[in-house]
Order: C-alpha cells, then structure tokens, then sequence
C-alpha cells in the first residue's frame, strides 16, 4: 500500500506545476528549496514557498538549533536573499568571539575566595527581632501578660471624655 501512496505522490509532482529549485544547504545537512509563484490547474495563483528538507526525516526530533538562524529567517521570509556561505562563516566568527569574551568576563569576576570574603565583608550586626514590621506595637515594649484591669470595678456610665462633653447629652 505504501508504493501506492508514492506513486501518486510522484505523479501528482508531476502534473503539477510545482518545482522545487534547491537554494543550498547548511552544516548540518539540511536542504533548502524554493517554490517560485505559479498557477495550479484551477487558474488560482499559488504563493511562493520556501522549503527545508531535514538532514533526519523524523519530524518529532526538531529542536531549536536544528536550523541556522540566517536560513531560519529565510524561510519565514524575514529575509529575502538566502545566506551565503561568507554571511555564515562570518556570523560563526562573530559567535565564537562573543563566547570567548564572556568566557573571560566571568573569569575576571569571579567571586573572591572564602578568605578574602572574610576580610572585604562586614560580619552582620547581632540583632533580635520580636514581632513583625505591621503590628502595632512593634518596636515598642513589648505589652504585659498580666492584667491591667480586673473587671471588678466597672461602673456604667462612670467614664467622662477628657474635654467635658458627654455623648449622652
């Protein structure tokens, strides 16, 4: 059944307009092809194509770095020329520096060793913490366990506020 299937599928490339002009490759064996415009047997017009074959057929194994960036841009058409073998090599130049200077940026700044730390760092004050910053009485006395009043002594209407008005009156 599976030689019926590419038989049509040969046939179907054949009567079809449609021809794959190869664009080039890139290091890691993938094919780039390119679809001019053309009119189907319809009369619709069909929109160019911009196509990679993968060097590995199984779809499931893309990952991000499988494509170059230069011809990643050229096929979602970000780019109108593909790249050049030049353009390529030049960008691989330019990564390899840039991973070089970081390499020695972070040589650089290392962090001190442990013995130095000792010396450059101040020793953390002692402090004691009670409470949290959004209770009211932080940083105040802490309040008393025992009882300011006893209840025992409580007479109704017995409290005047401080400026003579009463809220009864």
């Amino acid at each position: 059944m599976g030689w019926a299937r590419e038989l049509s599928r040969v046939l179907w490339r054949s009567l079809s307009k449609r021809v794959k002009q190869p664009v080039g490759t890139d290091k890691f064996g993938n094919k780039y092809y390119y679809i001019p415009e053309y009119k189907n047997w319809r009369g619709q017009t069909i929109r160019e194509k911009r196509i990679v074959e993968a060097a590995t057929k199984r779809e499931v194994d893309y990952e991000v770095g499988d494509i170059p960036t230069e011809w990643e841009a050229w096929i979602r058409r970000t780019r109108k020329t593909p790249p050049t073998v030049e353009e390529i090599l030049k960008n691989e130049k330019h990564i390899k520096e840039i991973k070089m200077k970081c390499e020695d940026f972070y040589e650089r700044e290392k962090l001190p060793s442990k013995e130095s730390d000792e010396k450059l760092l101040f020793q953390p004050a002692a402090t004691q913490i009670k409470g949290h910053a959004s209770a009211p009485d932080f940083g105040k006395e802490e309040p008393s366990v025992a009882p300011t009043s006893t209840g025992k002594n409580f007479q109704p209407g017995s409290w005047i506020p401080p400026d003579g008005k009463s809220h009864n009156q």
